[in-house]
């Protein structure tokens, strides 16, 4: 279980970009976080994995809070926290196998990485997921020969591959084109439900949050309006959410 407490994160002098901000995910739930370019979604997931100090408050991850942690404490925390980026972050001259296996950083040896010396069961790993999420042929090609489709997928069993208690996704088809877009979403989705794992997605598409996701965060200035079941984000949500701010691309709600 995730749980988040009076969560804060400040730049300098400047007003707080989270501002107490409390929220708990549990189970195999997908939880999708909307709102406008600002509200604090992205520093949100990048408090999460600390690659964002917070400014004070807690972030648990089952029983063990993540905020306080320093040196190899913060890096065997790290590895139970997968992340999906936007931009994919692949070596592009590496091949599949070896992007993904890097995801293995943090429990093998420097010389084994180096050396490209994996773990036989890792690689077997890799070849099992690399297979569910159908990139398995491309497993010695180089990364800059994939589509961005197929860059996502390396993404998503890289991360698996550290074997997370939650997988977070900082807008992870934000540069798919859209029949792209939801296969990795669908993917997501029946990951969580197999592997039982909690997942954490930060999207602008509302429209796919509402379909592949379980339960929608809306955030506004730093702070959480909205969170419910997608059946309840009606069209007073969506403009409450995104007051002042255009989003006829993410198209109308119903308020059925």
């Amino acid at each position: 279980m995730l749980k988040i407490t009076d969560l804060v994160k400040r730049y300098g002098d400047g007003d707080p970009v989270l501002k107490n901000l409390d929220l708990t995910i549990e189970g195999e739930s997908v939880v999708s976080i909307i709102g406008s370019s600002g509200a604090g979604k992205s520093t949100l997931l990048r408090c999460i994995n600390r690659l964002v100090e917070p400014t004070s408050g807690s972030i648990n991850l089952n029983g063990v809070e993540l905020t306080g942690l320093r040196g190899r404490d913060l890096r065997a925390a790290r590895r139970k926290i997968g992340m999906v980026f936007q931009g994919f972050n692949l070596v592009d001259r590496l091949t599949v196998m070896e992007n993904v296996q890097s995801g293995r950083l943090g429990y093998i040896s420097t010389w084994a990485a180096m050396t490209r010396r994996y773990p036989k069961e890792d690689i077997r790993r890799a070849y099992q997921l690399m297979e569910r999420v159908g990139i398995a042929q491309y497993a010695n090609t180089r990364a800059d020969q994939l589509s961005g489709g197929e860059r996502q997928r390396v993404g998503v069993v890289r991360a698996l591959m550290q074997e997370p208690d939650i997988l977070l996704a900082d807008e992870p088809t934000a540069s798919l084109d859209p029949k792209t877009s939801e296969q990795i979403m669908g993917l997501l989705r029946d990951l969580a439900g197999e592997l039982k794992l909690p997942v954490l997605i930060n999207i602008h598409n509302v429209t796919e949050a509402k379909e592949y996701t379980d339960r929608i965060v809306g955030m506004r200035y730093g702070r959480i309006i909205f969170d419910d079941k997608p059946a309840m984000l009606d069209q007073a949500a969506m403009d409450e959410i995104y007051a002042g701010s255009p989003h006829a691309d993410r198209g109308k709600v119903d308020a059925t």
